[in-house]
């Protein structure tokens, strides 16, 4: 099949690479709202013109802040390469139940992933289990994909 013909919506798997993209792109956004809500929450702000009253100091250490920005530092190193590689991946016109199934596990592990770590911190190992599922399956696109290209 062209790579013409794949990239439709009418391909269902490229519809559920879209759709899971979509989710994860909103995900990353989110992110950025968690880390602001916690920084008001703990009053914990990095630039002095941030800092809501005067009498406050600015402050980089702060667990609960941190351990949002490191959920969304590993987002940023986990999900940007789903997206080049899920995209390559629908490209070699894998079957679909596989292929969706792969997406909504990345998609729902990445999730997970950050609520478990971020918002309702869990011991371990909730969040390596939510970790090496997204991992596993981009890593088994990858494969697929290098696998395509010989």
């Amino acid at each position: 099949m062209a790579a013409k013909d794949l990239i439709t919506f009418d391909n269902e798997v490229f519809s559920a690479y879209a759709f899971w993209s979509a989710v994860l792109v909103i995900k990353v956004l989110l992110m950025s709202l968690l880390t602001a809500a916690q920084r008001f929450k703990t009053k914990t702000f990095a630039n002095p013109e941030d800092l809501l009253d005067k009498r406050l100091k600015v402050k980089f250490d702060n667990s609960d802040v941190e351990r949002v920005r490191r959920a969304h530092r590993n987002d940023l190193e986990n999900i940007l390469p789903f997206f080049a590689i899920g995209f390559l991946y629908v490209l070699i016109d894998p079957a679909p139940g596989l292929a969706i199934n792969l997406f909504r596990a990345v998609g729902i592990a990445r999730i997970i992933h950050t609520i478990v770590y971020a918002v309702v911190v869990m011991p371990q190992p909730s969040r390596a289990l939510a970790f090496f599922v997204a991992l596993g399956a981009t890593v088994y696109m990858a494969v697929q994909v290098l696998l395509a290209a010989l």
